[in-house]
């Protein structure tokens, strides 16, 4: 059975389908106004999952896509991953109500490890996604930026997220910021690294994925998924010959 998994992406800011480079939200792309009709059409290509991000709430806190969560959670028949702005229990047992399969975790994993920690123990690993922005600094290491990435915490990328492997996590999205919405191809050597380090964790690669050999080349290095953003939205890659890969 194949348990690789392909997730088209939809970023909304300001009810808009939009993509960001390098997570800066003066470098923004705008896509139209219809995320519920662009999600329907990744449906109908074939995908079973969406990776939907709230980068308004991300931002500001407050998640506010529950009207959209509602259209395709009841009506396109796709898994939906989600986050932006997830801060306390609350937001998680509220995303999980409307019908999200998982929640997705941002700057909150490595502010609050711990609280973290109980929510994967609370509502079980298969219905969270813990996400990790990581940026090389220049001795070489991998950091976590955090507070709209001015600031890193202490312990790497690889440390973190070996405390989320034996906290029982089993779902990691990890970003390389320098290559997010770049179309540059994504970090494979980081990537091995990781699934080499966390053999338990089904890892996600994001960012600068361009094409089908960049797809297979993750799925070479280990990883369980791949988010598929930009590349989709500008055609550079066709989803459903994506997913016969």
């Amino acid at each position: 059975m194949n348990d690789f998994i392909q997730y088209p992406a939809i970023d909304v800011r300001g009810g808009r389908v939009v993509r960001l480079r390098q997570g800066d939200y003066a470098l923004e792309t705008r896509y139209g106004d219809d995320p519920a009709g662009l999600a329907e059409r990744y449906a109908l290509a074939g995908a079973k999952w969406l990776h939907l991000v709230d980068l308004d709430a991300a931002r500001e806190g407050g998640y506010r896509l529950y009207p959209l969560l509602r259209k395709l959670t009841s009506g396109t028949g796709l898994r939906v991953q989600t986050g932006g702005g997830v801060r306390n229990r609350d937001d998680v047992q509220r995303l999980l109500d409307v019908g999200v399969s998982r929640v997705v975790v941002g700057s909150l994993s490595v502010r609050e490890p711990d609280e973290v920690f109980d929510w994967i123990a609370e509502f079980g690993s298969e219905h969270i996604t813990v996400a990790l922005d990581t940026r090389q600094d220049t001795s070489g290491a991998w950091r976590l930026p955090v507070h709209g990435w001015t600031e890193s915490a202490t312990e790497t990328l690889e440390d973190f997220a070996g405390r989320y492997a034996r906290a029982g996590l089993r779902h990691l999205l990890c970003t390389d910021i320098a290559r997010d919405g770049m179309l540059q191809g994504p970090n494979i050597d980081l990537y091995r690294r990781l699934t080499g380090l966390l053999p338990s964790v089904a890892l996600q690669a994001s960012g600068g994925i361009r094409g089908i050999d960049d797809i297979k080349a993750a799925r070479d290095a280990g990883c369980k998924g791949v988010v598929l953003g930009k590349a989709l939205l500008e055609g550079q890659l066709e989803l459903s010959e994506a997913l016969q890969c």
